[in-house]
Protein backbone atom coordinates (compact mmCIF):
# COMPACT_ATOMS: atom_id res chain seq x y z
CA UNK A 1 0.00 0.00 0.00
CA UNK A 2 1.08 3.39 -1.09
CA UNK A 3 0.74 6.84 1.25
CA UNK A 4 -1.64 8.87 0.05
CA UNK A 5 1.12 11.50 -0.11
CA UNK A 6 3.38 10.06 -2.72
CA UNK A 7 0.36 10.47 -5.38
CA UNK A 8 0.72 14.14 -5.09
CA UNK A 9 2.98 15.57 -7.71
CA UNK A 10 5.86 17.15 -7.14
CA UNK A 11 4.69 20.47 -7.26
CA UNK A 12 2.47 19.72 -4.20
CA UNK A 13 5.03 17.98 -2.63
CA UNK A 14 6.61 20.32 -0.28
CA UNK A 15 4.44 20.73 2.68
CA UNK A 16 6.38 21.26 5.72
CA UNK A 17 4.07 18.24 7.03
CA UNK A 18 3.54 15.73 4.58
CA UNK A 19 5.53 16.82 1.50
CA UNK A 20 7.84 14.43 0.31
CA UNK A 21 10.45 16.70 -1.23
CA UNK A 22 10.29 18.84 2.29
CA UNK A 23 13.60 17.37 3.68
CA UNK A 24 13.24 19.20 6.72
CA UNK A 25 9.60 18.68 7.19
CA UNK A 26 7.42 15.66 9.42
CA UNK A 27 7.02 14.00 6.03
CA UNK A 28 4.15 11.93 7.68
CA UNK A 29 2.63 9.31 5.44
CA UNK A 30 -1.47 8.34 5.37
CA UNK A 31 -2.63 5.35 4.23
CA UNK A 32 -6.36 4.71 2.92
CA UNK A 33 -8.51 1.91 4.63
CA UNK A 34 -11.06 1.65 1.72
CA UNK A 35 -12.99 -1.57 3.83
CA UNK A 36 -13.19 1.04 6.86
CA UNK A 37 -13.86 4.41 4.93
CA UNK A 38 -10.62 5.51 7.26
CA UNK A 39 -7.61 6.82 7.07
CA UNK A 40 -4.85 6.11 9.52
CA UNK A 41 -0.91 7.90 9.90
CA UNK A 42 1.57 7.31 12.61
CA UNK A 43 3.93 9.64 13.89
CA UNK A 44 6.92 9.23 16.40
CA UNK A 45 7.44 12.75 17.98
CA UNK A 46 11.28 13.70 18.45
CA UNK A 47 12.45 14.59 21.74
CA UNK A 48 12.88 18.97 20.37
CA UNK A 49 8.68 18.67 19.79
CA UNK A 50 8.56 19.56 23.57
CA UNK A 51 5.95 21.83 24.84
CA UNK A 52 6.98 21.21 28.34
CA UNK A 53 8.82 18.26 29.66
CA UNK A 54 7.48 15.25 29.09
CA UNK A 55 4.36 16.34 26.66
CA UNK A 56 3.93 17.17 22.59
CA UNK A 57 3.72 20.64 21.63
CA UNK A 58 0.08 21.61 20.81
CA UNK A 59 1.28 23.21 17.26
CA UNK A 60 2.86 20.05 15.91
CA UNK A 61 -0.14 18.16 16.66
CA UNK A 62 -2.57 20.50 15.02
CA UNK A 63 -0.20 20.56 11.99
CA UNK A 64 -0.34 16.67 12.18
CA UNK A 65 -4.09 16.75 12.72
CA UNK A 66 -4.06 19.35 9.23
CA UNK A 67 -2.01 17.13 7.24
CA UNK A 68 -3.31 13.50 7.87
CA UNK A 69 -7.22 15.63 6.96
CA UNK A 70 -5.71 16.85 3.76
CA UNK A 71 -4.81 13.13 2.55
CA UNK A 72 -7.80 11.98 3.80
CA UNK A 73 -10.08 14.36 2.10
CA UNK A 74 -7.75 13.28 -1.16
CA UNK A 75 -8.91 9.57 -0.70
CA UNK A 76 -12.23 10.17 0.56
CA UNK A 77 -13.13 12.31 -3.07
CA UNK A 78 -11.25 9.62 -5.02
CA UNK A 79 -13.27 6.87 -3.45
CA UNK A 80 -16.70 9.07 -3.55
CA UNK A 81 -15.37 9.84 -7.61
CA UNK A 82 -14.23 5.94 -8.35
CA UNK A 83 -11.10 7.33 -9.81
CA UNK A 84 -7.13 6.10 -8.27
CA UNK A 85 -4.76 8.61 -7.05
CA UNK A 86 -2.59 7.35 -9.51
CA UNK A 87 -4.77 8.25 -12.37
CA UNK A 88 -6.08 11.32 -11.16
CA UNK A 89 -3.91 12.97 -7.96
CA UNK A 90 -5.89 15.01 -6.24
CA UNK A 91 -4.53 17.50 -3.53
CA UNK A 92 -6.46 19.50 -0.99
CA UNK A 93 -5.93 22.50 1.26
CA UNK A 94 -7.10 23.86 4.23
CA UNK A 95 -10.06 25.79 4.62
CA UNK A 96 -10.88 25.44 7.86
CA UNK A 97 -9.03 23.44 11.54
CA UNK A 98 -10.93 22.64 14.60
CA UNK A 99 -8.26 21.63 16.98
CA UNK A 100 -9.07 20.25 20.65
CA UNK A 101 -6.72 18.99 23.04
CA UNK A 102 -8.75 17.11 25.35
CA UNK A 103 -5.54 15.78 27.14
CA UNK A 104 -1.90 16.31 27.40
CA UNK A 105 -0.34 13.99 24.76
CA UNK A 106 3.15 12.41 26.43
CA UNK A 107 5.91 12.16 24.17
CA UNK A 108 7.66 9.19 23.46
CA UNK A 109 4.69 6.44 22.31
CA UNK A 110 3.98 6.89 18.35
CA UNK A 111 1.00 8.28 17.97
CA UNK A 112 -1.89 7.51 15.66
CA UNK A 113 -4.44 9.19 13.57
CA UNK A 114 -7.30 8.27 12.21
CA UNK A 115 -9.45 10.24 9.72
CA UNK A 116 -13.09 10.08 8.47
CA UNK A 117 -15.01 11.85 6.24
CA UNK A 118 -17.76 13.29 7.17
CA UNK A 119 -19.04 15.37 4.07
CA UNK A 120 -17.42 14.81 0.72
CA UNK A 121 -19.44 17.75 -1.32
CA UNK A 122 -17.96 19.16 -4.49
CA UNK A 123 -14.46 20.52 -3.95
CA UNK A 124 -15.26 20.49 -0.74
CA UNK A 125 -14.57 17.51 1.93
CA UNK A 126 -14.99 17.85 6.00
CA UNK A 127 -12.78 14.97 7.41
CA UNK A 128 -12.73 14.18 11.45
CA UNK A 129 -9.31 13.34 12.69
CA UNK A 130 -8.54 11.42 16.02
CA UNK A 131 -5.24 11.33 17.57
CA UNK A 132 -4.21 8.38 20.12
CA UNK A 133 -1.36 8.32 21.98
CA UNK A 134 -1.05 3.88 22.75
CA UNK A 135 -4.89 4.21 23.14
CA UNK A 136 -5.69 7.41 24.37
CA UNK A 137 -7.68 9.42 22.68
CA UNK A 138 -5.97 13.16 23.63
CA UNK A 139 -6.78 15.43 20.38
CA UNK A 140 -9.85 15.53 18.44
CA UNK A 141 -10.17 17.78 15.50
CA UNK A 142 -12.43 18.91 12.57
CA UNK A 143 -11.29 20.41 9.16
CA UNK A 144 -12.88 21.55 5.95
CA UNK A 145 -10.65 21.22 2.79
CA UNK A 146 -10.78 22.53 -0.93
CA UNK A 147 -9.69 20.58 -3.71
CA UNK A 148 -7.05 23.01 -5.70
CA UNK A 149 -6.60 22.94 -9.75
CA UNK A 150 -3.83 21.44 -11.75
CA UNK A 151 -2.07 24.88 -11.81
CA UNK A 152 -2.09 25.50 -7.97
CA UNK A 153 1.22 26.61 -6.53
CA UNK A 154 3.39 26.84 -9.75
CA UNK A 155 5.52 29.68 -10.06
CA UNK A 156 3.24 31.18 -12.92
CA UNK A 157 0.21 31.05 -10.78
CA UNK A 158 2.19 32.80 -8.04
CA UNK A 159 1.13 36.57 -7.18
CA UNK A 160 3.36 39.28 -7.96
CA UNK A 161 5.24 40.99 -5.53
CA UNK A 162 7.78 39.87 -2.89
Amino acid sequence: MKAIQLYYPPEWAHCYGCGYLNAQGLRIETYWHPERGESETRFTPKPHHTAIPGFVYGGLLASLVDCHSTATAAAAKAAAEGVSLEEAPLRFVTASLKVDFLKPTPLGPELRLVGRPKEVKGRKVVVETELYAEETLTVRGEAVLVQIGEGFGRSEDAPAGG
